[in-house]
């Protein structure tokens, strides 16, 4: 009788330590997950700041769009794993770091945010992507060059930051 119940007991102790045993291993497998977000997405905001960096120069020029496909966000943002101009939406992606970046030329407004009214402005959208791990992070800006940066209301800026993945 004694044999059986010690039995028992062993049965319940393996039992418990199986499944802290996998509670542990899930654990695992999500600080590993968390990490990867992490990186990537710090990864894709270095490379944000690199592209927003050339659009600030006062050399930078950039042909606009000109259709709704070439003007849109870039779908390939999702797919992408190397540099290079694609193919439909025309975007040159350069490598930074981790990461890459690309810019388009969305065309001049005289409405744009946090500038003074009847500003003109050239806006760009900069998408950066970069993937660490099983993560991938799609990090958007819109910066708006307004000229030169001794006047008032001139210089760039960012005006929109957005995290589509």
């Amino acid at each position: 009788m004694t044999l059986l119940v010690s039995l028992v007991f062993l049965l319940l102790l393996t039992l418990i330590g199986i499944s802290s045993m996998q509670n542990a291993t899930l654990q695992e497998k999500m600080a590993g997950s968390l990490t990867w977000r992490n990186t990537s997405f710090q990864a894709a905001e270095a490379a944000l700041r690199l592209g927003e960096s050339a659009v600030q120069r006062a050399t930078y020029d950039l042909a606009m769009c000109t259709t709704h496909v070439t003007c849109a966000p870039p779908v390939e943002s999702a797919t992408l794993s190397a540099a290079g101009t694609n193919a439909v939406s025309g975007v040159n992606w350069i490598a930074a770091g981790e990461g890459f970046y690309g810019v388009q030329n969305l065309g001049a407004t005289v409405l744009a945010a946090n500038l003074p009214i009847g500003t003109s402005a050239t806006l760009y959208r900069v998408t950066a992507v970069a993937i660490s791990g099983h993560s991938r992070s799609i990090v958007e800006s819109i910066q708006a060059n307004a000229g030169n940066p001794s006047e008032a209301g001139g210089g760039s800026r960012r005006i929109m930051w957005r995290q589509i993945q």
